[in-house]
């Protein structure tokens, strides 16, 4: 069995910075160095004091420690790291574009004042878990030992359990439709039309070989991989930016 510091070691560069920039997040608020005041989303301090940081700060705050914390950072530790190592694997740029994306589609929404949250780390947590569900319909999950069900209604199941024990629904919510819209645009409609609506950036293919993050591929290559978006059926190949 490999040490923590091998596993740790081990982890994918993306999925594991996200997680380990939460933690210490966490660890500071725990410790009195970071007030959860100064990195929220607060649009009148963004928008009249220019504090623009607020704009990428409140997706690191998960909350204090508890149990619902560790519950997201584990989300993290497996259906990032899977989804990274799975089907991204090799395809850091790809990766990386989905959390920017699902980041500034959360953005958009959030400056809804239905949608507004001051925090969008859970909602963006809740985008990775809802693209793993897609990603791997099939897997037999079990939930607090008591139902096992198709990793595909999993996004469902979570966010009725927080219906159930009053919990706020709307990150979830929020990480739902994040994670459709980049379904949606990346492999649903692909699919059915053979036109790739989102493509990742060259300039993050750039960024990525720079800082040598990952894997850098070719911002002008399309691969075909995966299985196809039909739920209980997997994809049988991907267009790739």
């Amino acid at each position: 069995m490999a040490s923590p510091a091998e596993y740790y070691k081990s982890l994918p560069p993306i999925s594991k910075a996200y997680g380990t920039a939460c933690l210490a997040v966490t660890v500071a608020f725990a410790l009195g160095v970071v007030n959860p005041a100064n990195i929220a989303l607060l649009p009148e301090l963004i928008f009249y004091r220019f504090q623009v940081w607020r704009l990428i700060s409140n997706f690191f705050f998960l909350g204090k420690f508890s149990i619902n914390f560790g519950i997201r950072l584990l989300m993290i530790a497996r259906y990032g790291v899977q989804l990274e190592s799975g089907p991204f694997q090799r395809r850091t740029a790809d990766f990386l574009w989905m959390m920017i994306f699902g980041a500034l589609s959360l953005l958009v929404l959030s400056f809804i004042p239905y949608f507004w949250s001051p925090f969008l780390g859970v909602s963006l947590v809740f985008m990775l878990l809802y693209v793993w569900s897609r990603e791997f319909p099939n897997a037999n999950i079990n939930i607090y030992g008591l139902v096992t069900l198709k990793a595909f209604y999993l996004p469902w199941a979570m966010l009725g359990l927080d219906v159930i024990f009053g919990s706020p629904i709307m990150p979830d919510l929020l990480g739902i439709i994040a994670g459709h819209l980049y379904y949606f645009l990346t492999v649903l409609h692909p699919l059915s039309t053979g036109k790739t609506l989102l493509k990742t950036p060259k300039w993050i293919h750039k960024m990525v070989a720079r800082w040598r993050i990952g894997y850098p591929t070719s911002s002008n290559r399309t691969e075909p991989e995966r299985s196809s978006g039909v739920a209980f059926r997997g994809r049988s190949y991907r267009l790739s930016g």
